[in-house]
C-alpha cells in the first residue's frame, strides 16, 4: 500500500506528524500517539522507559525491552542458536 510507504519513510526523515494535544509530544504514527494517550487518561498502560512506545500489557513492553537490550533467552536445543521469542 502507497500509506505503508509513506508511513516508512518518516522513519528516515523523522517527519513527526501527530502530535498529542496534552503534553505536545510528536509521533511518527497515528497508532503509536492513541497508545500514548493512555497516559493522559489514567489507562492501565506500560510505557518502554529507553524509547517510550506504549504497551497495554506488562508482558509485552518486557518483550519489547529486548530490542533494546539484545536479549535472547530462548535457544534451540539443536544448534545453541539465540532467539528474542520462544514462537
Amino acid at each position: 500500500r502507497k500509506s505503508d510507504l509513506i508511513a516508512h519513510q518518516r522513519t528516515h526523515t523523522g517527519e513527526r506528524l501527530y502530535k498529542c494535544s496534552q503534553c505536545g509530544k510528536s509521533f511518527r504514527y497515528s497508532s503509536i500517539l492513541r497508545d500514548h494517550r493512555s497516559i493522559h487518561t489514567r489507562e492501565r498502560a506500560f510505557e518502554c522507559g529507553e524509547c517510550g512506545k506504549i504497551f497495554r500489557q506488562r508482558e509485552h513492553v518486557i518483550r519489547h525491552q529486548r530490542i533494546h537490550t539484545r536479549l535472547r533467552p530462548y535457544e534451540c536445543s539443536e544448534c545453541g542458536k539465540r532467539f528474542q521469542t520462544s514462537s
